[in-house]
């Protein structure tokens, strides 16, 4: 995901609250939903099919589903009924009811009476309605047009569907939607129906079969124009845009298909069976829904729409295919996904435009750590994710990854980085995992690397001068704790790299005297200078 450079809106921020605080012991397999949503009014039906396995005994357990308010907004629940799938079709009608299942309902969620052994699977239907608060978005794109779209990150996904709302539960998920048949609808997976009804009603199913965490749920429905610009092994490539937005849409959207053979090839086969970029309403400016990436309406004609592009595709791996277990690993996600996009670009135009992002990049750390200075693993921000939507998670995540590049190579880099992805396709990860699997792959041991890059607060702050004795150079770190790292220079106008190792308080490095030294001149040092350097 890429953040807007507005700044959300303060009333928004109270939105994002972490609804499943105190984890709920089921493992959700299976969603199947089914949204009728009306043209003229903002009231979403919903009944969702929600297959899930007991990790323990319980009588009782919750779904996370924000619950009607003062005023209009909220979704009350109807009914609940545990149910037999006995089609594997996703269709509404393709289940025997079983019982009437207890209930009852609070502004967090609604709480099924149930009698469950740890190990037993149970599919339960939750029927459903009311104007989402958030989550599920109707309203007008900038051409006045109506628009339905989800905006689900972080965990947003319960104030329309009742859910396990965290990262770390992951589920197949079949999508059915009701609506006015001058609406395109796109969602997550393949669509497998599309039929026109009675009424100027049609009637769209799409279905996921991989396993994806609720923050990349996708539903969107509007006046789209749609392209099919590529196929990428096998993998078809949609653009979904605005009709009055044709022809810029199509050809900046018409981008994914290089930036898609690209990762495909360095990292290993996209794990979905198709994608599509689609124009939206998304709050951010980019949202990476599994398969089905929403943009900011604003993206089409921008600059930056190659980045954009490649960011967002990159988290088809990183975010979705391989997610977080929780929220203090979301590096894992952003920080990846921004530096896949660095290597895209260096891949494409060269070194010299990664080593220009990077100062970029070190330039926007520098700035959040003066405001905030807390290490990539944070585990503050409890209640508030959006918090993480930082540079630390972008932008700092990005530099340990190059730095990890320059520590081990290229090549074991990316056997790392596909082994990661093959080992945890489908699955969650944590930073522990991955640099387990880093250190399998190069034989190092990289325990300090990790601590103090990702655990620790704020960078190297080096200072610089000559020596007191004609031929020296002094380095001294000044920021509290001490970091290990191998600092390159060059001396005058002499391209050979040179590498010292700085661990202590001050390092001594031997020159010529009369000659000048230049620090870290490939830009591979995530560090600033301090205040009395020369």
């Amino acid at each position: 995901m890429l953040k807007k450079l507005i700044v959300l809106p303060l009333l928004l921020m109270g939105l994002y609250f972490n609804t499943n605080a105190q984890r709920q012991p089921v493992d959700v397999k299976y969603y199947g939903v089914f949204l009728t949503l009306l043209e003229h009014i903002d009231k979403v039906v919903g009944v969702a099919d929600v297959s899930v396995v007991f990790e323990d005994d319980v009588k009782n357990f919750r779904l996370d589903l924000h619950g009607p308010e003062k005023g209009d907004t909220g979704m009350t629940v109807g009914k609940v009924t545990e149910v037999r799938r006995k089609l594997s079709t996703g269709m509404m009608d393709s289940v025997v009811q079983l019982k009437v299942i207890p209930f009852k309902q609070d502004s967090k969620g609604v709480y099924l009476s149930v009698n469950a052994r740890k190990g037993e699977k149970h599919t339960y239907r939750v029927e459903y309605m009311g104007i989402p608060k958030d989550g599920l978005i109707v309203s007008r794109n900038k051409f006045g047009n109506r628009t339905y779209f989800t905006d689900n990150w972080p965990d947003r996904a319960h104030y329309w569907l009742p859910c396990v709302d965290h990262p770390s539960d992951k589920a197949a998920v079949d999508i059915n939607v009701l609506i006015s048949d001058k609406y395109t609808v796109v969602a997550n997976g393949l669509k497998v129906q599309d039929t026109l009804l009675k009424g100027n009603l049609r009637w769209v199913h799409y279905t996921e079969k991989a396993e994806i965490p609720t923050k990349v749920i996708a539903i969107g429905a509007a006046a789209f124009a749609v392209d099919h610009s590529a196929d990428v092994d096998g993998v078809p490539v949609y653009s979904y845009v605005f009709p009055e937005n044709k022809e810029q849409g199509f050809k900046d959207y018409g981008k994914a298909g290089e930036i898609l053979r690209y990762f495909t090839k360095q990292i290993g086969p996209f794990p979905y069976e198709k994608l599509a970029n689609i124009q939206s309403k998304t709050i951010y400016g980019g949202m990476e829904n599994a398969s089905a990436i929403f943009y900011a309406e604003e993206s089409v004609g921008s600059k930056s729409i190659e980045e954009l592009l490649a960011h967002e595709i990159a988290h088809q791996w990183f975010g979705d295919a391989v997610t977080e277990t929780d929220w203090e690993h979301v590096w894992l996600s952003e920080g990846f996904a921004t530096y896949m996009t660095l290597l895209y670009m260096e891949h494409k135009y060269g070194a010299d435009t990664l080593i220009e992002e990077l100062k970029d990049d070190r330039k926007k750390v520098i700035a959040f750590e003066k405001k905030r200075n807390t290490p990539i693993i944070d585990t503050t921000a409890e209640g508030n994710y959006t918090q993480l939507l930082n540079a630390n998670s972008y932008q700092k995540g990005g530099w340990v990854l190059h730095m990890l590049r320059r520590q081990v190579g290229d090549s074991d880099f990316w056997k790392g980085i596909r082994a990661y992805f093959a080992a945890y396709s489908g699955r969650n990860a944590n930073t522990t995992d991955f640099k387990a699997v880093m250190e399998k792959v190069t034989g190092r041991d990289l325990g300090d690397f990790f601590r103090q890059w990702l655990y620790t607060p704020g960078m190297p702050e080096l200072t610089m001068r000559p020596g007191g004795e004609t031929g020296t150079f002094i380095i001294k770190q000044q920021q509290e704790h001490l970091f290990s790292f191998p600092l390159e220079y060059t001396i005058d106008d002499d391209p050979m790299i040179r590498k010292v190792i700085i661990k202590d308080r001050i390092t001594i490095i031997n020159i010529r005297a009369h000659h000048t030294i230049h620090i870290d001149p490939k830009m591979n040092l995530l560090f600033k200078y301090g205040s009395n350097d020369l």
